[in-house]
């Protein structure tokens, strides 16, 4: 086996077991679950996102029925409604899916939505002429994987528990962040709140370095193998 053909292989190797997150759990923050802090912090930042999109309507509703006492209808703001909630809750958890599992990514800071850097390089290749096989056909890439199906499943779990916790946000508590109110003040005990302050700033990274690592890698392959296909089983 010579060298270029073995350079191509280490590679393959390296971006199929972060792909797949087969590698054992260290400081790495390999394959696992979502958490339970997660799963509540994804339903928050989905939950807020949507109502702050819809807050700034100015529509009116008219609730109820003329009866024949001579009650009139109630006139209630869009923003101040119960169907803005019930709207708002309508296929969250569904959206979810849209995530994928960043595994270069540190801590919670793993789901996000759009194309995990894995990913990304394991396409590059193929759009090279490269061959990688991951056991499944390319047009199922990029389906929900079993970390992001689960974690749609535990938010409609948590949603179904504590809808009446979220009510209760909604109409008395808005000032203060879902996040804050549900995930801290009733889902998750003090130990397990960590996730929460989890933020991505583009520099939380399991590895320092591993960017520039991977797009040196993939330059010496791409300049290595040109435009001809590999089959792994030749490599």
């Amino acid at each position: 086996m010579g060298p270029v053909r073995l350079e191509i292989l280490l590679f393959i190797l390296v971006a199929y077991s972060a792909w797949t997150e087969t590698t054992e759990k260290e400081d790495d923050d390999t394959e696992r679950l979502p958490s339970k802090c997660e799963v509540c912090k994804l339903l928050s930042m989905e939950l807020q996102e949507e109502l702050s999109r819809t807050g700034r309507s100015r529509e009116v509703l008219e609730l109820g029925q003329v009866l024949d006492t001579g009650k009139r209808k109630r006139h209630v703001p869009y923003s101040l409604s119960e169907t803005r909630l019930e709207e708002a809750l309508e296929n969250l958890c569904e959206r979810l899916l849209d995530y994928s599992v960043h595994a270069e990514r540190k801590g919670s800071l793993r789901y996000a939505k759009g194309q995990s850097q894995t990913m990304a390089t394991l396409k590059g290749l193929v759009q090279k002429g490269v061959k990688v096989d991951l056991g499944i056909p390319l047009e199922l890439w990029d389906e929900p994987s079993v970390e992001v199906t689960f974690l749609k499943k535990q938010c409609e779990t948590m949603l179904e528990e504590f809808e009446d916790v979220v009510g209760d946000w909604y109409f008395h508590h808005q000032e203060q962040p879902l996040q804050h109110f549900l995930c801290e003040g009733h889902v998750l005990p003090a130990s397990e709140t960590a996730c929460l302050q989890e933020t991505w700033t583009g520099k939380e990274k399991i590895s320092d370095g591993q960017e520039e690592e991977e797009e040196e890698e993939e330059e010496e392959i791409t300049k290595a193998s040109g435009n001809s296909k590999h089959d792994p089983e030749d490599l």
